[in-house]
Formats: structure tokens, sequence, C-alpha cells
């Protein structure tokens, strides 16, 4: 049996840091498995927050520096880790890190050079994983189903709250997934006002109260009228929430408790639209999860049909990671890791660039 020793990178749109999970994966009688091995989240600091957070509004020489430095970067921080841990490592794969999404234009963009990351960590490098799905004419998101499809198939749906919601699920044996809308990409955004990374389970948001012209500004948002395939990005963060939350005046924990109910309605909302039978069971992971008065609400707008499952942490906080480690190995082994009634792409696909050091 076949044991791919992979490591998996991934940043994503919550800003919260960069996450490493080495796993191990490999193929038994048609079903893939893994396990985790080890695992690590590197915050990013005061600068690079600033430099990742404005890349949008670089000019392309200054994105594409970015892109190699970032490149580099990882590949220094993937080394460090891997001596840390003394590891075995065959393959990298990294989602690297979305300074630009704009599916409606055919555009997505992840900093983080597969070239200088491979240089540097002196590894074999799969990244660049939406390009060509992006090509096929899809989405090129969301990406994880795949991971919910192989891995995670004995739950009813399987939501992710990270910078931005995004549940997934089958309906006659496809796949289905999108973008729901906001998670924590709004709550950091409000803490940061206060010098605070995010708002440690909630605790601030749980002693506000619902602001009712920032909840109907929030829920009325065009984007939710969308049928999927669907996602978005920063752009559309900056363009079409932001400007609400900067009109909105408020405490700190109304905005907070405002905003936690809007999270959890829109996803109740698909939930309740997307259930088949009396009972069901909803696995959640990425940081929302460990939020746990967001949950709390979750709990109480889905009602006692849905069941809550809140996996062990490293599955929560590292799920994603693995899951690129997981196409980084189906892309080795050329077979599907991009499904187009996720994306929207004509075909699936195999997706991913491969990067050899030199």
């Amino acid at each position: 049996m076949k044991v791919y020793k992979i490591l998996g990178l991934m940043s994503g749109t919550s800003l919260d840091g960069l996450d490493l999970a080495y796993c191990h994966i490999w193929e038994n009688k048609g079903s893939w498995k893994f396990e985790i091995k080890a695992s690590k989240s590197i915050s990013y600091s005061k600068e690079m927050l600033v430099e990742l957070k404005d890349a949008i509004g670089l000019s392309a020489e200054k994105l594409i520096e970015l892109h190699n430095t970032y490149g580099t970067w990882l590949g220094e921080q993937s080394l460090q880790f891997i001596k840390d841990h003394h590891l075995e490592v065959q393959y990298i794969a990294s989602h690297g890190h979305t300074t630009h999404h704009r599916p409606e234009m055919g555009l997505t963009f992840q900093i983080g050079s597969g070239q200088h990351l491979a240089n540097v960590s002196g590894i074999k490098v799969i990244a660049d994983f939406r390009t060509n799905d992006m090509a096929l004419g899809g989405q090129g998101a969301p990406l994880v189903p795949i991971g919910d499809r192989l891995f995670f198939d004995e739950y009813d749906f399987c939501l992710n709250l990270g910078g931005i919601s995004n549940i997934s699920f089958e309906v006659k044996n496809k796949r289905i997934a999108y973008d729901i809308g906001l998670a924590n990409m709004i709550l950091n955004y409000i803490t940061r006002k206060i010098d605070l990374e995010y708002d440690e389970d909630g605790r601030l948001a749980s002693s506000g109260a619902i602001n009712e012209t920032m909840l109907k500004r929030l829920n009325d948002l065009q984007y939710y009228l969308l049928p999927h395939p669907k996602s978005i990005g920063y752009e559309w963060f900056l363009e079409e929430v932001v400007p609400i939350v900067e009109e909105t005046e408020d405490t700190i924990e109304n905005l907070l408790h405002t905003s936690i109910h809007h999270v959890c309605d829109k996803i109740a909302q698909q939930v309740k639209l997307n259930t088949k039978k009396k009972t069901q069971r909803l696995l959640v992971t990425g940081g929302g999860a460990l939020n746990s008065f967001l949950i709390r609400i979750l709990q109480h707008k889905l009602g006692q049909g849905t069941e809550i499952v809140i996996p062990e942490k490293i599955i929560i906080e590292f799920k994603e990671a693995l899951v690129f480690a997981l196409m980084g190995v189906l892309r080795v082994e050329q077979q599907t890791n991009v499904l187009s009634s996720v994306t929207g792409a004509k075909k699936d696909s195999s997706s991913g660039v491969l990067f050899i050091p030199n």
C-alpha cells in the first residue's frame, strides 16, 4: 500500500496566518484515508498582515514581487517545520494566499510562487490549484469539497467557517458546494478596530444586542440571491460589506452580535433549503467552530433536526491544509481533484502545477 508523505499549506481569507499539516495519505480498497502527523499555525506579523490585506491595490510589478517573496517565505517556514519535526516529506501542496478572486472576470490569483517555495525547501511542490478550473469556465472555488466527499462522507453537510462560510453536500451522487457568505472576515474586521485579532469564544459578541438596521442591510446583500455555483473574495467584502460596518454607529459588542446573527441566519437558511430528511448531521470546521457563541446561535436557528458536530481540534484547525495535501496527492496520481458540479466548470479536472526544485 502506497503512503504519501505530504505537507499541506493553507492561508485563508481571514488572514489569521499560515497552517501547515504534515499528513500521511493512502488509498485502501477504493477509500482514501489520512493521518495528520504534525501541524502548526504561524501567525502573520503586523507588517505581513498589512501587506497581504493591501495586496489587492498593488501594481502588477509589486504584486509579482510579493508573489515571489511570499513563496520564499513559505519555503523557509516549511523547511523550518520539517527540520523541527524531523519529517520525511515527498511533496508540499500549497494553496498560497488569495489576493484577487473575480470569477465573473475569469480571474483568480494566489500569491506564493511554487518555484520559489520548491527552490528554498528543496522539495517538489504542487501549487496553483485554481487556475485550471477557471480556464475551464469554473469559479475556481470552492475546492475543499473533494476532501468532504473522500474523507468526511458520513456527514450530510460539511460547513467550513473561515473568513468566508462555505458548505458542501451530496445531491443525487453529485457534490454541490458554494460560498454561503460571511464568517470570520467580518468578525475579525470589527475586532481589529480595537487591536484585537479575534473575539475569543465570541465573548464580546455574546454581550451585545442586534442592530436591526445593520442586520437588514447585511441580509439584503445581492450575493445571497445568486444561484450556485458561486463564490466570493476579499473584493466583494471591501465593496459590499465594509461600507455597512463603517456606516453603522454602534458598540463593538453590538456590531459583533449583529454580524453573528447574520452569519447564522444565512447558514441556517441554506441548510434548511437543502435538507431532505428529518434529522441530519452537520460537520463544522474552521476557526468559527471554536466560537461557542456562534455555534450556540447557529444551533438555535437550525433547530433540533440538525445535529452540529464539532470534530477534534486538529481537524477544526487544519482541515483545509489537509484537503490541499489530498489535492496534491490526487494531482500526482492524475485523479480528479476539482469537481465541476461544485465550480460550474465544463468538466472535472486534475488541477495543480508541479514545481521541481533547482
